[in-house]
């Protein structure tokens, strides 16, 4: 949580829920890693958050301190029947004719690829509130603020876009309310938050995956690293399988190992490369107030879950965190623990 934005004479305390449904966002980037591509990485949805309590000021009183992203539609800008491709802009006459000569001088031309899809998303954010924010007219008076104020953002690098004609009639409408009180009460408020954003899937931490895969690969292959096990957990794997003839020369049935549901590998932030440098030290930098770091990208897994069949709101949400004896590790973090291993925390 920024605390940049708190004003001194109100620090925001109460805590709330703030949905903002069915958001369309043209344009988003597709590339969020150098070996993932597909739904854009957790720290682009993190960044928004940051921003937008930057752009809100110390005197909305708001503070925000996680968010959870649904999907509600996927719309990749890719062409192809078996091989897929970025649809890539057009480039103009001139530009063309600067690659065909460089073609014929046999240089070949950089070109960076962009990758862009089109989405539909409805964001939950975990906030704070001021005392002064908590009669019904203010909160919608702030949630209208919010909502305006994202509209002329950036998300994840795409546009967000006005609701379509044909959806404005039921558009769904931002909500702000108090979380309730007591565990049951607070469960009940999550599952209705969560009908709210049915049909889609939410993204979470699969962290636990990656971790058992390792170790059974260690198992056999004590050589085998996480890099490793990050790959299987990646790709479909085919098997072959003896029949129940083992002769030599008998045919064998292909098999594909299965997956614990809809689970993709991810961008879940960054770990340094360098150590710290003072601010505007280092030459080019885009902020020359800022300590300066280089770093690499990390990479996990996640899983693609209904938000009815979650549990509690630590399930959806996701939060920046810090790592390491120096803070050289930036993570997006999230407490979603599946029901497997609730029961053996209960129940070991």
């Amino acid at each position: 949580m920024s605390s940049e934005n708190l004003n001194a004479s109100a620090v925001p305390q109460h805590p709330a829920l703030l949905l903002l449904p069915r958001i369309r966002v043209q344009n988003a980037n597709a590339i969020s890693s150098p070996m993932t591509w597909g739904f854009p990485a957790m720290t682009g949805f993190l960044g928004l958050m940051t921003a937008l309590e930057r752009r809100l000021g110390r005197e909305a009183g708001i503070a925000f301190r996680a968010v959870g992203v649904v999907c509600h539609g996927f719309e990749a800008q890719t062409y192809g029947k078996y091989e897929k491709l970025f649809a890539l802009k057009r480039p103009s006459v001139a530009t063309r004719k600067e690659v065909d000569q460089l073609i014929k001088e046999g240089t070949p031309p950089a070109i960076v690829e962009e990758g862009r899809v089109h989405l539909e998303l409805s964001l939950v954010f975990d906030v704070l509130l001021c005392s002064d924010k908590l009669g019904e007219a203010q909160r919608q008076a702030l949630v209208d603020l919010v909502a305006n104020t994202l509209a002329g953002m950036r998300l994840a690098g795409g546009s967000v876009m006005p609701a379509l004609p044909m959806a404005q009639v039921r558009r769904a409408k931002p909500t702000l309310q108090l979380e309730a009180q007591g565990d049951d009460e607070r469960g009940k408020q999550f599952r209705a938050l969560m009908r709210r954003c049915l049909p889609g899937f939410a993204l979470v931490s699969r962290d636990d995956l990656l971790r058992e895969r390792m170790a059974a690969m260690q198992a056999q292959a004590p050589q085998a690293s996480a890099l490793d096990a990050w790959l299987d957990l990646s790709r479909w794997n085919h098997r072959a399988v003896p029949g129940e003839d083992a002769t030599e020369g008998s045919p064998c049935q292909w098999q594909t190992d299965a997956r614990p549901g809809w689970t993709v590998p991810i961008p879940v932030g960054y770990a340094a490369l360098s150590d710290l440098h003072p601010a505007g030290s280092v030459a080019n930098a885009r902020d020359t107030h800022t300590p300066f770091r280089f770093v690499e990208t990390l990479w996990s897994m996640g899983q693609w879950v209904s938000p009815h069949r979650l549990k509690k709101l630590d399930d959806l949400l996701w939060y920046a965190a810090t790592e390491g004896d120096a803070h050289n590790v930036y993570r997006c973090c999230n407490d979603y623990a599946p029901e497997v291993l609730a029961d053996l925390a209960t129940n070991p």
